[in-house]
């Protein structure tokens, strides 16, 4: 069964040094821990915070295709995860019908957020949290001019509450 998740957070996962999107399940406690690359993470983080580059990133450049093509991002699927590694289908409507598109997790993820379409994973993906657990995230970011350096960006990666990504294995 698939089950509507949202981005709790992110954060740096100081065992393996790689950044964790957390999806929680809506209107739940359950989560599911996406191990990804900083650029994803970046890109993520960015639109959460509607931050603005001057020029489109890939993940904007893919908004602008499926728009301009007349298509439509209906959902995005975390599908499985194998070895280690997950796996997710964007369905996208267009003037032909629709169409599944294999994805990494972490594109599907900063694509739909520029979309405003949903996010499904099965539901024995998710874990459950403990009561004692603060799944609370915090993603405020003070960008100068809208707009943030690498570094700046980076530094605000690094200080999303690593610990809470140390219980989890890829």
């Amino acid at each position: 069964m698939m089950v509507e998740v949202t981005v709790a957070r992110l954060g740096l996962d100081s065992a393996t040094n790689s950044y964790v999107v957390v999806l929680r399940e809506r209107d739940g406690r359950r989560v599911l821990p996406i191990w990804i690359g900083q650029p994803e993470a970046e890109s993520i983080v960015m639109q959460m915070n509607q931050v603005k580059r001057e020029r489109p990133l890939t993940h904007d450049l893919c908004k602008s295709l499926i728009i301009g093509l007349g298509g439509t991002l209906r959902r995005v699927s975390i599908t499985r995860v194998q070895k280690s590694t997950y796996y997710a289908e964007m369905q996208i409507e267009g003037p032909k019908g629709v169409v599944e598109v294999d994805a990494r997790p972490s594109d599907s993820i900063a694509i739909a957020l520029r979309l405003d379409a949903p996010i499904f994973a099965p539901s024995a993906l998710l874990t459950a949290l403990d009561d004692d657990e603060d799944d609370e995230g915090d993603f405020s970011v003070e960008p100068s001019d809208n707009e943030l350096t690498a570094e700046q960006l980076k530094a605000y990666l690094e200080n999303l509450r690593p610990e809470d990504f140390g219980k989890f294995s890829p």
